[in-house]
């Protein structure tokens, strides 16, 4: 079912732009979504479509072959330029002999005689909630991320004795702070604009703010869904992020509202960024998921949504957003700023 929403496409059409070589995603293939067999309504090809946006594809992998797993893993983590799709087809419920292969052990469970059923058709002998031995050391990574991390402490240990305010950078930004003097910069700023009284649009304002605080907040990534001038997302030292430049900290998502939210939302919860996105406030209804999940998730992301009034829509009433402002105020832990001026947006 994953695939055949249009966030999939939004975000996979730009991880093949922008060439994400550590990307590997694993495709359940079963056929089978909640109304039952799909191919009533979903038959394209998928590997060709990703290999269209320009995906490294592996397919045909059986998903219940988990040495052919394995090995298709290995091939993707070995293919660096490109990210890679890897195909499992798969039987869902596989085993259980009345409703493997079907919708109904899709949003349901299994109920207990079919528990039972399957138990004995597999040949598990174990209680439920036991895991074998063999199991659960395949699993226990313990000891190597124990290794892996020890290492990774001494490297860094050496890191800041030769770098140290990089290193202390690195940690202000994995710890989402503040420069030291942030206040004095903020405060710099705002009592400037409250001088000057400049009667501007408060997407400029944001546009000024942006120039004045991003050279002392380089954690700041900010895009914007093809609107970026519209919105005043560029700023002056903001330096676009693609293929050859992924140290940039401008994001053009193109006609991507969805996606764009949604990758915010995946910055911010990496952690070392805040990251913000601009689009115009009508279109928030088609990001709203992402931004419902941001809000939930209580993560650190700037939804910057322009041109809030009936009075610019020159296109008509489908750009003229009237109940918009009050559906975002209703969204639980979503801090909605309705700014009247330069000084307001500033803050």
């Amino acid at each position: 079912g994953c695939l055949m929403e249009g966030i999939s496409y939004e975000a996979c059409s730009l991880a093949g732009i922008w060439g994400l070589g550590k990307l590997i995603c694993l495709y359940d293939d079963n056929g089978i979504s909640i109304d039952g067999k799909v191919e009533g309504w979903f038959r394209e090809n998928v590997a060709l479509r990703f290999e269209a946006m320009g995906w490294h594809v592996i397919p045909n992998i059986d998903g219940h072959d988990p040495g052919a797993i394995h090995v298709a893993i290995e091939q993707a983590r070995a293919f660096h330029e490109r990210p890679t799709l890897i195909c499992c087809k798969t039987t869902i419920a596989k085993g259980a002999p009345n409703k493997g292969g079907s919708e109904k052990s899709h949003g349901a469970p299994l109920g207990a005689s079919e528990v039972a059923a399957t138990r004995e058709n597999i040949g598990w002998r174990h209680d439920a909630f036991v895991v074998p031995p063999e199991i659960y050391r395949a699993f226990d990574a313990r000891t190597k991320g124990a290794a892996w991390e020890a290492e990774w402490n001494e490297m860094f240990s050496r890191y800041r004795t030769q770098f140290p305010e990089r290193a202390a950078e690195f940690d202000r930004r994995i710890a989402c702070g503040f420069p030291d003097d942030w206040d004095t910069i903020a405060w710099e700023f705002i009592h400037a604009t409250q001088r000057r009284r400049e009667d501007l649009a408060t997407r400029a304002g944001s546009q000024l703010a942006l120039k004045f605080y991003g050279p002392h907040f380089p954690s700041l990534v900010g895009g914007s869904a093809d609107l970026a001038e519209s919105t005043g997302i560029p700023w002056e030292g903001s330096r676009p992020v693609d293929f050859e430049h992924p140290d940039g900290n401008l994001i053009f998502y193109g006609a991507r509202e969805f996606a764009m939210n949604a990758i915010m939302n995946g910055l911010a919860l990496h952690g070392g960024y805040v990251p913000f996105g601009g689009t115009f406030l009508m279109f928030a209804d088609y990001g709203r998921s992402a931004i419902r999940m941001s809000a939930l998730m209580k993560i650190r992301c700037m939804f910057v949504l322009t041109h809030d009034s009936i009075g610019v829509g020159g296109d008509g009433p489908t750009h003229q957003p009237v109940e918009h402002v009050a559906s975002l105020r209703i969204i639980p832990d979503l801090s909605v700023w309705r700014t009247c001026d330069t000084t307001e947006t500033a803050v």
